[in-house]
C-alpha cells in the first residue's frame, strides 16, 4: 500500500464530532444574535473571479490570495481566473453591485462561512477558517456604526467571552497625523502598513521597518514618541488639533464612543489612535477587538463607503465587522477546560438477538419523533458491551427489549446517569425518556 501524509495541509484542520458540535454550537449563538438585531443571511460561492479581489486588500493583502488555475489544458499553462474568497467583504460588495435594485435602500446582512488565506500558521491563525460577519449597506450615520459594534460585542459576551475591548479609531485621524508628522502623500501607505504590525512586531522593529522605506527620520522620531507616551490617545489629540483631517477623525471617533459605550454590555470601548487596519478599503472609522489571552484581534471591521462604489456606478455606503470564529474557539477552550457532552446520541437502543432488529428500529424512530437523538447499536456484542459502548458515548439513556420485556410490552429504560432502570410499557416509552432528557 502506498504511503501517505494524512494530516491536513498545514494551516487547515480536521474536525471531528465534539469539535464539529462545539463550532456549530457557537455559530448558532452568533447567528441568534446577529438575527436580534435585524440582520439577514447571504450566502456566495466560496470562489470569486480574480478581478473581483485582486487590489482591495493592498499589496500585503493581495499576496495572501490563493488563486486558482485554470482548469483542464489551459492548467498546464499557469492561468488563473479564480480565487478563494480572502474574506466575505468585498464578495458582499460585488453582490450588492449585482443585485441593488432588489435590496432596499438600507440592506443589513449577516454571513458565517470559511474564507483561506496564504498565510503563515500560527496560535490563532490559519489558512483556512471562518469569519462571521455583519454589514450595513446603504447607511452614512453613525447608527450603523455603533449597530454592527453592539451586534460584535453581544455576540462576544453571549458565547461567554466577556472582557473584551473595542479599540477604535479613524482613517481620518491617521490621515490627519501623517499629515502633522509631514509624511509625504506617497510614503503614507507604507506607514500604515507599519502601524497595522504593532500587535505583531516591538515598536523598534516597526521604526526600522519604517525607516526602511524612507520615512524621514524626524517624522519616524515624533511617531515613535507618541506611541511610547504614556497617553498616546492625549498626544494624537494634541497633534492633530489644528489638522482639519485629524480633527473630522476625531469627531467620527468620539460621536460613535457616545452612542456605543452606554449600551455595550460585557465588554469596554476606547479610542486607539494608531491602529490602522491594514486592508485599503477602509475610509472612516475602524475597530479591532482585543480578548485577554490573546495577542491577536477576535474581531475587526470599520465603515468602507467607497468598496461597493467599485462594482456599482452608485457611490454606496457601507460599515461592518468580522468575529474571527476560530480564536474565539480557540479562547473558549482554554477557558472552559473540559467541554460539554457531544450529545450526539442522547439515547442508545439495544439490539438483543437478530430477531429483535427490527423491532429495536421502530422503537429507535418512535423515540427519534420526539426530538431525541438516538442511535441503535449497529455492532455485534452482548447488551453489557451495547451498555459500555452507550457510556463511552455519553448518552443519558439506553433501552433494551429482551425477550422477557418483548413478552410483556414493556421496554428497559436504563439512566446511565443515575444507574437507575425502570421497565415501561411499550407505548410509554417515548414519554418517559423524555421526561429522563429534560431532567437535570
Amino acid at each position: 500500500m502506498a504511503s501517505f501524509d494524512l494530516s491536513p495541509p498545514s494551516g487547515t484542520r480536521d474536525f471531528l464530532p465534539e469539535d464539529a458540535k462545539a463550532r456549530e454550537r457557537v455559530m448558532r449563538t452568533i447567528k441568534d444574535v446577529f438575527e436580534r438585531y435585524g440582520f439577514g443571511p447571504l450566502e456566495t460561492p466560496a470562489f470569486e473571479r480574480i478581478e473581483i479581489l485582486t487590489g482591495k486588500y493592498g499589496d500585503e493583502g493581495d499576496k495572501l490570495i490563493f488563486k486558482i488555475l485554470k482548469r483542464g489544458e489551459k492548467a498546464a499553462l499557469g492561468e488563473v481566473d479564480f480565487t478563494l474568497r480572502y474574506d466575505l467583504t468585498v464578495p458582499l460588495a460585488r453582490v450588492v453591485g449585482e443585485y441593488r435594485h432588489k435590496l432596499g435602500a438600507i440592506w443589513k446582512r449577516y454571513q458565517i462561512a470559511p474564507v483561506w488565506r496564504a498565510d503563515r500558521p500560527a496560535k490563532g491563525r490559519f489558512r483556512e477558517f471562518y469569519q462571521c460577519d455583519v454589514d450595513v449597506i446603504g447607511a452614512k450615520g453613525p447608527v450603523a456604526d455603533a449597530e454592527v459594534l453592539l451586534a460584535v460585542g453581544e455576540a462576544l459576551a453571549t458565547v461567554g467571552l466577556p472582557g473584551f475591548t473595542i479599540k477604535l479609531n479613524s482613517r481620518n485621524v491617521l490621515r490627519g497625523l501623517m499629515e502633522a508628522y509631514g509624511i509625504a502623500a506617497e510614503q503614507q501607505k507604507a506607514t500604515l502598513i507599519g502601524l497595522d504590525k504593532l500587535d505583531k512586531m516591538s515598536l523598534d522593529d516597526v521604526m526600522k521597518e519604517l525607516e526602511g522605506a524612507g520615512i524621514a527620520a524626524a517624522s519616524i522620531s515624533a511617531l515613535a514618541a507618541d506611541i511610547g507616551a504614556a497617553d498616546p490617545a492625549a498626544r494624537v489629540r494634541d497633534r492633530v488639533a489644528g489638522n482639519a483631517t485629524g480633527a473630522l477623525g476625531l469627531a467620527e471617533v468620539d460621536a460613535l464612543y457616545a452612542l456605543v459605550a452606554p449600551t455595550l454590555a460585557g465588554g469596554a470601548i476606547k479610542f486607539e489612535p494608531f491602529l490602522a487596519r491594514g486592508l485599503d478599503y477602509y475610509t472612516g472609522q475602524v475597530f479591532e477587538v482585543a480578548a485577554p489571552g490573546l495577542n491577536s484581534s477576535i474581531a475587526s471591521g470599520g465603515r468602507y463607503d467607497g468598496l461597493v462604489g467599485m462594482f456599482s456606478k452608485d457611490a454606496v455606503p457601507a460599515c461592518g465587522g468580522s468575529l474571527g470564529l476560530d480564536r474565539i474557539l480557540l479562547l473558549l477552550d482554554e477557558k472552559a477546560g473540559a467541554r460539554p457532552p457531544l450529545g450526539i446520541p442522547q439515547v442508545v437502543v439495544a439490539v438483543w438477538d437478530e430477531a429483535a432488529r427490527g423491532a429495536s428500529l421502530k422503537l429507535a424512530s418512535d423515540v427519534r419523533a420526539t426530538g431525541a437523538s438516538v442511535e441503535v447499536f449497529a455492532g455485534d456484542g452482548d447488551i453489557g458491551k451495547q451498555l459500555k459502548y452507550a457510556v463511552g458515548k455519553q448518552a443519558r439513556v439506553a433501552l433494551i427489549v429482551g425477550p422477557d420485556e418483548a413478552a410483556k410490552g414493556l421496554v428497559q429504560v436504563k439512566d446511565l446517569a443515575s444507574k437507575g432502570q425502570q421497565q415501561v410499557p411499550r407505548a410509554e416509552v417515548a414519554a418517559a425518556v423524555a421526561a429522563l432528557l429534560a431532567a437535570k
